[in-house]
């Protein structure tokens, strides 16, 4: 009896040194929400619920407990994706970090996944792209341990991440960074993040909001101090998707075809949305090269030899790129094909070229690549998006 009345004070003692916390995450692309989060937290555990469509609805039940350091020490999350099989719609991952080693058992129907994985020196975290309880984790560890260990101004700490979703089942242990900003900010980068994503906290290491204008990835993400009712927001994210015609990449793969005399051309691009934000000067950053698209680099094909801006091209496959100015843009001419947009070598470049440029009204929502011809040697390539009109004349020789 008297040892059930320590164990009472004890937990007692703890609930007073930790207060509950309870607060949100929403994320956003634009006007469009991309995820939201409820997390309540007391002391080193935390129960989240938490929806995202990236580009698959899905939503998670999460239980975590961390270790001193901050790192996750238990995961178990339960998610579910609506557009999935039925036998694998529901899945349930365990994860145990010993301090050496992660081990992670993924299970649904279909069957038990089982990986260790051999940990490093550096924090370790789960990893899922659009649930930022698992971000705010990330900083608020290796800040922790920055001014702990009293770091070196511009140093940065390193952070182990493990995936948990199923298109990242053949990942290992993959690293990041986060280097203290002055200011009670912060960077990260790691190996899924094309760019650098910035943070703000206050002054117990809480994330207040996070942006990815730096990445190609950019959201814009606020700390919520009423946890949100995830259940009906999930339940519309996934009717949505399913009156959609299923799953879409949130910034879709087309193909512009065309033909100009004999000659046939195509363009294989990303075409983001606008989602009502400032695109020149902000999601497409003056003076510095853009992936004229989103996702993988934009791909043109021509079957003849031509010219493109006074460009000689010979008939094949090259990648387009953009450079906007404050007042005009160029056409970046590329002889790499097949990489990602993030991966310019200006060492393949074929050549540059002046665009010419107009002003639209009403202004155009989704990106749009397209070639117009004009007789049989002749035509347009044209790109449009929210206010501005880029072209450049086509030759067939």
């Amino acid at each position: 009896m008297k040892r059930l009345a320590l164990l009472c004070l004890a937990v007692q003692a703890c609930a007073a040194n930790h207060p509950t916390e309870r607060y949100g995450y929403i994320a956003r692309l634009g006007v469009d929400t991309i995820s939201i989060e409820s997390v309540t937290r007391n002391g080193n555990t935390l129960l989240s619920d938490e929806v995202d469509r990236f580009p698959r609805v899905r939503q998670r039940h999460s239980e975590i407990e961390l270790a001193p350091d901050g790192s996750i020490k238990h995961l178990v999350m339960d998610i579910t994706t609506p557009s999935e099989p039925p036998g694998e719609r529901v899945r349930h991952v365990v994860a145990v970090n010993t301090g050496d080693s992660v081990f992670v058992t993924k299970q649904d129907s279909t069957g038990t996944k089982r990986k260790e994985l051999r940990v490093a020196h550096g924090l370790t975290m789960a990893h899922i792209p659009q649930m930022y309880s698992l971000i705010d984790l990330y900083f608020a560890g290796a800040l922790r341990r920055a001014d702990s260990t009293k770091l070196p101004p511009g140093d940065s700490v390193r952070v182990l991440q493990f995936y948990i979703d199923r298109e990242f089942d053949n990942f290992g242990l993959h690293e990041g960074f986060v280097r203290p900003l002055p200011g009670h900010k912060a960077e990260l980068w790691h190996d899924w993040l094309s760019g650098v994503g910035e943070a703000s906290f206050d002054s117990a290491y809480h994330m207040l909001s996070y942006s990815g204008a730096r990445s190609t990835y950019k959201v814009e993400v606020t700390r919520l101090s009423t946890p949100p009712d995830v259940g009906p927001i999930a339940a519309r994210f996934a009717t949505l998707e399913a009156n959609n015609g299923g799953v879409k990449q949130l910034s879709v793969r087309d193909t512009a075809r065309a033909t100009i005399g004999s000659a046939s051309f195509a363009v294989d691009y990303g075409r983001p949305l606008a989602r009502g934000r400032v695109l020149l000067g902000n999601v497409i950053p003056i003076d510095r090269v853009w992936r004229t698209g989103a996702n993988a680099a934009t791909q043109f094909t021509t079957s003849a030899p031509i010219t493109l801006g006074g460009l000689r091209l010979a008939k094949g496959t090259y990648t387009l790129w953009t450079i906007p100015r404050d007042n005009g843009a160029e056409l970046i001419v590329n002889k790499q094909v097949g990489q990602w947009g993030t991966e310019y070598h200006a060492s393949s470049d074929l050549g540059r070229a002046a665009l010419d440029t107009k002003s639209l009204t009403p202004p155009v929502e989704e990106f749009t690549i397209s070639i117009a011809p004009t007789d049989a040697r002749h035509g347009t390539l044209v790109l449009e998006w929210g206010t501005f009109r880029w072209s450049a004349p086509i030759l067939v020789l």
